[in-house]
């Protein structure tokens, strides 16, 4: 029995490259959209390319761009311009990541596809929003990331700041991008029957807003207080003792023990009852003060054992802790196995025959667990055809 989605008949026209865009049209493609993915001829989207080990595309697109359609258009012609219109007229949401004024300098801009769809809903991402004065200024999210407040506190304090090991910004944006489609298509829904102003429609997502966001209290604690947020390492600022440690095995695991109570438990299983009964590291402001000397102690406990040691010991104690762990022990782990968070599908990639890989399950989950990848990311133009026919040769003729 083919199991029902909540997103269909919901369709998507993606304009966007890269990660940012894409990364929404794949939300909402993973729970039933028909999402219509625009490519470039010859090279399509750039995303192809980055981390390419072997085959033609890489398993960053396969994974963004799973359960969508690719279908090819020029759109710096008239003809794939044009047909960028036919199409919107057929669909609920437009995402595009383009620079600000780039589809309007086409011909194609939200006016043009309002125009064939009086109901659309655009989805806009850029790097600083469609407005102010920064919003014609370029930008990728290493950038965002840096305006947005995050790179200031990755790090250690006696370095220069550093970067996560993925496209942190673009990921954030493109949830938001998701969200926002969804929110204006409950509005157009709610208000059936009604015309929704164009501005209404226009969901302006600019990266590093979408950082910003995130920032939790890191302005109001400047503008109340006159707290500057330091980098602090592998520990969260204010908070102790949270960190990272290394084992006696190499391995290293994070232990979140910075509760009242949870740290009294914490103490007493590294052996270290001195501490939990320490008046002076009763509270949390007072145990931040002493980050250093309980950060040895913990530090001085996980050495002397292997890491599964040490979480059996954190863990009966009610400790919260867990491995830091590397994509093979994700892959081999039975909780994300028992969620269905690792499907694996078969995959070109440049052998002789497909390969089994493991993809990330689809989140949230529905039903106990992820639903089920319908389709890895697809190979370029897979689809025009199809597409040409449903769509744009019937609606032109």
């Amino acid at each position: 029995m083919t199991r029902s989605l909540p997103l269909e008949g919901v369709r998507v026209l993606e304009l966007g490259n890269y990660i940012a865009a894409p990364t929404a049209g794949r939300l909402l493609a993973d729970f039933g959209a028909e999402v219509i993915k625009v490519e470039r001829p010859d090279t399509g989207d750039e995303l192809r390319n980055w981390r390419l080990y072997a085959g033609t595309t890489s398993m960053l697109f396969r994974t963004i761009n799973r359960n969508k359609k690719s279908i090819v258009l020029d759109l710096k012609t008239e003809e794939g311009r044009r047909d960028v219109v036919t199409l919107a007229a057929e669909c609920d949401i437009v995402l595009e990541n383009f620079r600000p004024g780039t589809l309007e300098k086409w011909g194609i801009g939200p006016e043009a596809l309002t125009a064939a769809n009086p109901s659309l809903i655009i989805t806009r991402i850029s790097a600083f929003g469609q407005t102010g004065p920064m919003a014609s200024r370029p930008g990728f999210a290493a950038v965002a990331e840096a305006f947005g407040g995050l790179r200031e506190l990755v790090g250690d304090p006696d370095r220069p700041p550093v970067r996560t090991g993925v496209s942190i910004g673009d990921s954030i944006a493109g949830l938001y991008a998701g969200f926002g489609a969804m929110m204006a298509l409950f509005q157009r829904e709610n208000r059936r029957g009604e015309k929704i102003p164009l501005n209404d429609r226009i969901i302006d997502v600019a990266l590093n807003e979408s950082i910003f966001s995130v920032m939790e209290s890191l302005v109001p604690d400047y503008l109340a207080y006159g707290v500057q947020r330091q980098r602090v390492g592998g520990r969260m600022e204010g908070i102790a003792p949270s960190n990272a440690y290394t084992c006696g095995d190499g391995t290293s695991v994070v232990v979140a023990g910075n509760s009242d109570a949870i740290f009294q438990r914490y103490m007493r299983a590294i052996e270290r009852p001195d501490l939990a009964a320490d008046p002076d590291l009763a509270s949390n402001d007072c145990r931040w003060r002493r980050r250093d000397e309980l950060d040895a102690a913990i530090g001085a406990f996980t050495a002397r054992h292997p890491r599964e040691v040490v979480l059996k010991i954190l863990d009966e104690a009610g400790v919260p802790s867990g491995p830091i762990f590397t994509a093979a022990d994700i892959a081999a782990d039975e909780q994300y196995a028992a969620r269905n968070m690792i499907q694996r599908l078969p995959v070109d990639t440049g052998e002789a025959e497909p390969k089994q890989v493991g993809f990330p399950g689809i989140v949230p989950v529905i039903g106990g667990t992820s639903l089920p990848i319908r389709s890895v990311g697809p190979d370029l133009g897979e689809h025009t055809e199809e597409v040409r026919l449903r769509y744009l040769d019937w609606s032109t003729s």
